[in-house]
């Protein structure tokens, strides 16, 4: 044997699962199809939120979180209706998970040295109904370093592991085949591909130069989702979020493509509920890009109002933070304007200064180097954008600013193949909003929902602009955002038992495989259901590859 075990994939699950392993004495072969500057995969671009229930940072801010309201607000998202089926295992997991994150989570994450920013981040407020979907409560926990300081500790463990001699690193290896002999998981066969030097996320080359075949007694697939191939995300589009767009932004790596799920159910695994994903109605074009079509999600505030394609505004509850996938199909299945593929946001530069904040660790420069200091004096004392967003205000394809409604509406026409707006019906919408403002009560929900985020402190400080109208001088210039689709997360994929074994055609574990993460739907073959509450991807990733590695350690302990 090559290993006692191979986990194919230097992800997050990866790392953790390799943790695990090695740190019970597990003699691992880490395979990735990239170069060792990939290290931590997706993750380590991400912002790094994790959803914990009743926290102490929670508690410090006052707000009454509890394992019974995180269930309901997860089932209430998830909807699971295949509970005979492809979410058999699912629900376990789902109920797992908010264990997890409402008990041992924590404190295991400080048990690798990840901490926390003292703000909660509420994320998903959802379809205003009390069993629907969203957090009922602020949740989203930014780890300090952002996602890149989630993956470094477990960057960490692995260099340890190999200069233990206990994990020997396969980059540029690409997988194409699972071995499976008896009915048990064996190896991998796979093209080594040519050495690449590209800088983290670059694309690199896929041409080969030899062949290989490692073994083990067991193997851990965690090489997670589609999200950069938008052919693949168009095949498996679901009916009921209406077309696929024809242009979409990627908001993962060109390495997030995909193979190992066809590769897996090649090799007699059980993939379900490929139709569940997960992408972003708020992306914008990176100025600076590091991937193809590389896009970044804004992570708005309530405030900015939202405008579909034709200038209307979009109806509650899809506002800006609510219901991502509710707003997404409402965009891809509104007759007159699933043509289009873009929506709009018209804001004011005090609600820009605010509200605004970009996903990614590199759009987050002070939260991803630790920086507390910088931290409070740009997101809390500072005056202006921070930074990040004033470069895109500055220099991004999809940011527009006027002195007046009517010159901004000139602005956003000319972004289009043909103008679209109508500035005076535009101006009327706004203007009834505006109204609005006057009292500290409202008919419009949006209004109310700005007021009631504004009651927690953590909106009220860092997050949510004080209640204004869009069109008073004094709150401008007014700034519009041309938003697209932004393609993310595969929430379905290889089913599992909650020991992350992967599961056959006949719904029993082939021995010796193990799938953890995305390629897992993070978990069971789609723990999240149809919708996902954020803070659940990374921590999907930790508590699947983590289950993977004990699984696989117990079994090769003999």
């Amino acid at each position: 044997m090559d290993a006692d075990v191979i986990v194919v994939g230097a992800g997050l699950a990866g790392l953790v699962a390799a943790h695990e392993l090695t740190s019970r004495g597990r003699r691992v072969a880490l395979v990735d199809q990239e170069n060792a500057a990939n290290l931590g995969g997706q993750a380590f671009w991400s912002f790094g939120g994790l959803f914990l229930v009743d926290s102490p940072e929670q508690r410090r801010l006052g707000i009454k979180d509890s394992f019974d309201l995180a269930w309901n607000d997860w089932q209430g998202s998830a909807g699971f209706d295949r509970t005979d089926d492809e979410d058999s295992w699912a629900v376990r997991w789902a109920r797992a998970y908010v264990e997890f994150a409402a008990g041992e989570k924590r404190s295991w994450l400080e048990g690798q040295g990840i901490k926390f920013l003292p703000t909660v981040g509420w994320a998903e407020r959802g379809d205003l109904r009390a069993h629907g979907h969203g957090n009922s409560v602020p949740r989203f926990h930014i780890a300090w370093g952002t996602g890149t300081g989630v993956v470094e500790p477990f960057v960490h463990h692995a260099k340890q592991a190999a200069r233990d001699g206990l994990l020997t690193f396969h980059h540029r290896h690409q997988v194409d085949a699972l071995v499976i002999e008896d009915g048990r998981a064996t190896g991998v066969r796979g093209t080594v591909l040519a050495p690449d030097d590209s800088a983290r996320g670059v694309k690199s080359g896929r041409d080969g130069i030899g062949d290989f075949h490692l073994t083990a007694q067991a193997v851990v697939v965690t090489t997670g989702g589609i999200g950069a191939d938008h052919d693949i995300v168009r095949r498996h589009w679901p009916e009921r979020l209406g077309t696929p767009p024809a242009e979409m932004v990627t908001g993962v790596p060109a390495y997030v493509d995909g193979r190992m799920l066809d590769i897996s159910a090649e090799a007699g695994v059980r993939l379900v509920n490929r139709d569940r994903m997960w992408h972003y109605t708020e992306g914008i074009r990176n100025w600076d890009p590091i991937w193809p079509g590389h896009g970044i999600r804004i992570l708005p505030g309530p405030s900015s109002l939202w405008f579909d394609a034709l200038g209307r505004r979009l109806p509650e509850p899809y506002l800006p933070g609510y219901d991502t996938l509710g707003t997404l199909r409402h965009l891809r299945t509104t007759e007159d304007i699933a043509g289009y593929d873009h929506s709009w946001f018209i804001l004011t530069q005090k609600i820009i200064e605010k509200e605004f904040a970009l996903s990614g660790s590199e759009q987050n420069p002070d939260i991803t180097a630790k920086d507390r200091v910088g931290f409070l004096k740009e997101r809390v004392l500072g005056k202006g954008a921070p930074g990040p967003v004033d470069a895109f205000l500055r220099k991004g394809a999809d940011f527009v600013t006027a002195p007046d409604l009517d010159g901004l509406v000139e602005k956003m026409n000319a972004m289009t193949d043909k103008p679209l707006l109508d500035a005076a019906e535009v101006r009327r919408q706004i203007e009834a909003r505006d109204l609005q403002i006057a009292n500290p009560y409202s008919k419009d929900a949006q209004v109310q929902g700005i007021r009631n985020a504004r009651r927690y402190i953590g909106d009220k400080l860092g997050r949510v602009a004080a209640p204004h109208r869009i069109l008073d001088p004094a709150a401008g210039p007014l700034v519009a955002v041309k938003l697209h689709i932004l393609t993310r997360k595969t929430l379905g994929g290889i089913q599992t038992d909650l020991d992350s074994r992967a599961l056959g055609l006949d719904g029993q574990p082939v021995e010796g495989l193990y799938a953890a993460g995305e390629v897992a739907g993070f978990g069971g073959g789609g723990v999240h259901g149809y919708n996902a509450l954020e803070g659940t991807f990374l921590g999907g990733c930790i508590f699947s590859g983590r289950a993977a590695g004990r699984a696989a350690a117990r079994q090769t302990g003999g």
